[in-house]
């Protein structure tokens, strides 16, 4: 009895365990943002952009652009081609679609501003490359070249010891 009993107990918590692992990640995400642009430009940062990183998750990769003013303008956006800061020259970026991510807040000194690799995203489900795209006249522009035109949500967050978190999330998939 306890052999019947202890058989269909695993019979019954693998069935379990396959229905919730069976389930991909993407069909369990919510993503419903858009591919619209996002933001406007308007008030510019008491204080510099200071640093990007990037992150990955189950359903999107993330961009964060710390700036340490609290209150700036931003717009980010799909468009045909990213241009240069000053200069109008294009920024190449690998991938399907490109984003423009532009903060109205100028590059701290050492910033690089200008770099074709900003964040290593080797690996990433979604994310080609992060450029610098120049810092002029208190606007720092940022490329992000990504796998396909795919819905994405902006976030601006207060940051621990002051300054705000401009965060880019973009899904995986729609």
């Amino acid at each position: 009895m306890r052999a019947l009993v202890g058989g269909l107990l695993t019979l019954v918590v693998s069935a379990v365990l396959v229905g919730v692992l069976g389930t991909s990640a993407s069909a369990a995400c919510d993503t419903p943002w858009g591919s619209q642009s996002k933001g406007t430009l308007g008030d510019y940062s008491q204080g510099p952009l200071e640093r990007v990183r990037t992150g990955r998750q189950t359903c999107y990769d993330r961009l964060v652009i710390e700036v340490a003013g609290s209150r700036f303008g931003y717009l980010v956006g799909y468009v045909d081609e990213v241009h240069q800061e000053g200069s109008g020259k294009p920024v190449p970026l690998r991938g399907g679609a490109k984003i423009r991510i532009i903060v109205q807040a100028a590059a701290a000194p050492g910033f690089p501003a200008v770099s074709p690799e900003l964040a290593n995203v080797s690996g990433y489900t979604t994310f080609r490359q992060v450029a610098g795209a120049a810092s002029f006249e208190g606007q720092t522009t940022i490329g992000l070249g990504v796998r396909a035109r795919l819905p994405f949500r902006v976030l601006a967050l207060p940051r621990e010891g002051g300054g705000t978190r401009l965060v880019v999330d973009v899904a995986h998939a729609w």
